[in-house]
């Protein structure tokens, strides 16, 4: 079901407009536009992102590592999925990766900018691209499975969007999380990133209760690599040298196979039923009660 923005009903998302008042969402740039005055704004995220990360994704390990676990959880936890939300989906990476895990899914990806949509409507011209704001998604009851992956570390009102990520799936659907992790790895990376917080498991379990979900598995990630990535951060706060998120994305190959072959093992791992207490990232899954 839709919810409409101008009076609140609830209505069949095959409908255009709200059959109470009649209002019909707007459309920017090819997108429907669900919160315009966000994007406007041009907050939270650096939107020329975008084009770094569409040139980077495929082929940098991290991203790669990222996508192989999210898929692998989808399908452990929604192995007959068929529709999915990603809010913050970027340049359309990992919703590639998910609907080729998932061919008969119907899928949708949302961004705040729709500068971003435009590199993921042309990786996934199939799939429907909205404009949207996470602390408000006008769903309710709609999808089997959400995901946000690193996402809600940029959102002052992350309880907000959990709450509202509860209302949107289905009774006894599937929600899934990356966030960046332990606030003593925070640099002046994170905040080039328009970060607002890291997470610890404790804080992130205790939020994500809180909107109502049961959490049925969650584990730490980057964990292999946690201490040269310590290394690594400290050793730029001694240079003072580029702290930027691309920078940081800048990996020798030799080096980007070796952590690779690292973040495959811990793969295996999590796999496995190992559930890691430290990594840079965590990984989280939950679900809608049922009833």
């Amino acid at each position: 079901m839709k919810i409409c923005s101008v009076c609140q009903t609830s209505y069949s998302s095959a409908q255009e407009a709200c059959p109470q008042c009649g209002h019909q969402v707007t459309r920017k740039n090819g997108f429907a536009s669900f919160a315009p005055a966000l994007e406007d704004r041009q907050e939270g995220f650096k939107a020329d992102f975008y084009e770094t990360y569409a040139h980077l994704e495929s082929s940098h390990f991290w991203f790669r590592a990222r996508g192989r676990l999210i898929t692998w959880a989808l399908s452990k936890y929604v192995p007959r999925m068929r529709s999915f939300l990603e809010i913050g989906c970027g340049t359309g990476y990992i919703l590639s990766q998910v609907a080729a895990a998932f061919p008969k899914a119907g899928l949708l990806g949302s961004e705040m900018f729709s500068s971003g949509l435009r590199f993921a409507a042309s990786r996934l011209p199939g799939v429907e691209f909205v404009q949207m704001d996470a602390r408000d998604i006008p769903f309710e009851d709609e999808f089997e499975a959400i995901g946000a992956f690193d996402v809600i570390e940029h959102i002052g009102a992350d309880t907000t969007v959990l709450q509202r990520m509860y209302r949107s799936l289905k009774p006894g659907g599937i929600m899934l999380l990356t966030v960046p992790q332990h606030q003593w790895l925070w640099s002046q990376v994170d905040e080039y990133s328009c970060h607002v917080r890291r997470y610890d498991a404790a804080d992130l379990h205790r939020k994500v209760e809180a909107a109502g979900f049961s959490i049925l598995r969650s584990t730490s990630f980057v964990s292999l690599l946690l201490p040269a990535m310590m290394i690594s951060r400290g050793a730029k706060k001694e240079r003072r040298g580029d702290t930027s998120e691309t920078a940081e994305l800048a990996v020798p190959k030799p080096l980007n196979v070796l952590f690779g072959f690292l973040m495959w093992l811990e793969y295996v791992l999590i796999k496995a039923g190992v559930s890691f207490p430290v990594g840079a990232s965590r990984l989280l899954i939950a679900r809608k009660a049922s009833g």
